[in-house]
């Protein structure tokens, strides 16, 4: 008897603030763990305003380091998430999946991995030859070109995927980019040569999970 396909819904937020973003994350988690509400697996697709985020591990962001930043123009947030600090802004697409992983495997590391290879197919979909490696997050060479950073509680999964497609990269040189010393940071459009939009690389991201999660789309709303 073979098993039918999880359903995913897509929901397009459009430009949304980091902190709003967060409240529709934990509405759809709440929702997942409530047994008298019936929620579907959802990614929720965005852009933010210039933000900094961190992740459980802020030892290295003081006060006085939060400061500096906001000082830049940026908002920042203290999260729940894995991993240390980056950037989310205009120009990048970032993808939260809240899916109950019993739907799919339960396994964290079963999961981040196919996130990372969700990117690598999506890349390849655009000719870039995008990797792993012993960082977590997809690389084009030594330059991260997608970070992942998730939170998983009773197997449902919230935060996930920053794409840069055409980032004023400019905000990265603030920081050391998911604490990682030495690397350093890319886009689709600077591996293309040309301007590659936030909603360029949508269907290719969705048809990339499609694959990866073997599973079924619906949709709902439009990215603008």
């Amino acid at each position: 008897m073979s098993v039918g396909k999880a359903a995913v819904k897509v929901l397009h937020l459009g430009r949304i603030s980091y902190g709003s973003a967060l409240k529709i994350q934990q509405q759809h988690i709440k929702q997942h763990l409530d047994w008298s509400s019936i929620s579907p697996n959802t990614l929720l697709l965005c852009e933010h305003e210039p933000v900094y985020t961190v992740g459980i591990r802020q030892a290295p962001y003081p006060p006085e380091e939060e400061r500096r930043l906001k000082e830049l123009g940026a908002d920042f947030f203290r999260t729940n998430r894995g991993g240390l600090i980056t950037f989310h802004g205009p120009g990048q697409l970032v993808c939260y999946p809240v899916l109950n992983l019993g739907c799919f495997k339960k396994s964290v590391r079963w999961y981040v991995c196919e996130l990372e290879r969700t990117v690598i197919k999506m890349c390849s979909k655009f000719g870039i030859n995008a990797s792993t490696s012993p960082d977590t997050g997809v690389w084009v060479g030594n330059n991260k070109i997608c970070a992942i950073g998730i939170h998983c509680g009773r197997y449902i999964t919230s935060h996930g995927l920053a794409l840069n497609c055409n980032t004023d990269m400019s905000w990265f040189d603030n920081i050391v980019p998911c604490g990682i010393v030495g690397k350093g940071v890319t886009s689709l459009s600077r591996e293309l040569g040309r301007d590659v939009s936030t909603e360029e690389a949508v269907p290719k991201l969705l048809e990339a999970f499609t694959e990866q999660f073997n599973c079924t789309l619906t949709y709902n709303g439009s990215f603008s």
